[in-house]
């Protein structure tokens, strides 16, 4: 008869093995979409890819969409959000301009695919349109409170808490970004810099 702590042990097992599963799921299935594009990604390509069944994508990630989101809330956490929320909390207006766009740098330097796929699939999966919108609507609230927490006259004159969620929304992005990067050479930090003064001229005064 097996003990309790055999049963244990083998419990703490499976539960490995699982999260394994679906990580190797999750992995397979970044690098076919980035290869192939969302359409022509198919549930059974993960499954060879990875080494399982149909099924057993089926039951760690529910559909093609289910690991699609997965992959973008990893990305998320691969930008390390936490910084960014520690430097907002302690810095000045410029500063906490810089930790918002060292964040965005590193989402995009680390998972620019994962966005770019997101947005391929939002075109023909509501679910995953409502999941990048929701998104872009997370990131606009972080800065809405961080503008709005500023005293009077920090802002530029002439500009109001949502204009200049737009003017951030405008320069710190995943196609500026990519145009910077892939077509004129930049490297990530020249635009991770470049974003902190840009964003320092338009937006606090003098």
């Amino acid at each position: 008869m097996e003990g309790a702590g055999h049963r244990r042990y083998a419990s703490l097992r499976r539960e490995a093995q699982a999260r394994e599963t679906r990580a190797d799921i999750a992995q397979a299935a970044r690098a076919l979409f980035v290869a192939r594009g969302w359409t022509a990604t198919t549930v059974r390509a993960v499954a060879e890819a990875a080494k399982v069944s149909v099924p057993t994508v089926y039951a760690a990630y529910g559909d093609k969409a289910g690991l699609v989101r997965a992959i973008a809330e990893a990305a998320d956490l691969s930008a390390d959000a936490m910084t960014m929320l520690a430097e907002l909390e302690t810095a000045g207006p410029p500063r906490q301009l810089a930790a918002m766009a060292a964040y965005d740098r590193r989402l995009f330097e680390r998972s620019g695919d994962v966005i770019a796929l997101v947005r391929e699939a939002a075109r023909t999966e509501p679910d995953l349109a409502t999941a990048y919108l929701e998104g872009r609507r997370r990131g606009d609230e972080t800065r809405r409170r961080v503008f709005s927490s500023w005293p009077a006259g920090v802002l530029r004159l002439g500009l109001d808490v949502p204009a200049a969620i737009d003017v951030y929304a405008a320069l710190c992005n995943i196609d500026v970004y990519t145009t910077l990067t892939s077509e004129r050479g930049w490297d990530a930090e020249r635009v991770e810099r470049w974003w902190g003064e840009a964003l320092g001229r338009e937006l606090l005064g003098a």
